[in-house]
């Protein structure tokens, strides 16, 4: 498991641009906080999770598969994910935070999670490339 990065994953990596892109500023991995969030906007008191969809459980996720082998040792350990996930959640909301996941699955649609974003952080939405000035014909 040493070689799952715990930190600036690529999923982690297009949020933060995608963040950065429609202005909002943040920190990244804030150890201050419980459960240390992957990205903290403190402006609007919101914790970021990007989830990996096979090892935090996406439920539905086509993604989120079990191994066919070993299952003894995989089921627990995803359940403790799900179940570590749900207390990190609850603290931060008890404190007071807002708390998003993003699913590693949701970044392969960037302009769907941009939009996603954007509706989160009461943010106003891109108009359609049909509708812009920079479209390209």
């Amino acid at each position: 498991m040493k070689a799952v990065r715990r930190e600036g994953t690529r999923p982690e990596i297009l949020v933060r641009k995608i963040l950065h892109g429609v202005g909002l500023r943040f920190r990244i991995t804030k150890k201050s906080l419980p459960g240390t969030p992957d990205i903290v906007l403190t402006k609007h008191k919101t914790a970021i999770f990007v989830h990996g969809c096979f090892w935090h459980r996406h439920p539905g996720c086509r993604y989120a598969t079990t191994p066919k082998t070993r299952q003894e040792y995989w089921l627990p350990k995803f359940a403790a994910n799900v179940e570590r996930d749900a207390r990190k959640t609850a603290v931060l909301e008890a404190l007071g935070w807002r708390v998003l996941v993003v699913w590693e699955c949701e970044t392969r649609d960037l302009a769907a999670l941009e939009e996603r974003l954007r509706r989160e952080f009461s943010l106003p939405s891109l108009p359609s490339p049909a509708h812009r000035d920079d479209a390209e014909y």
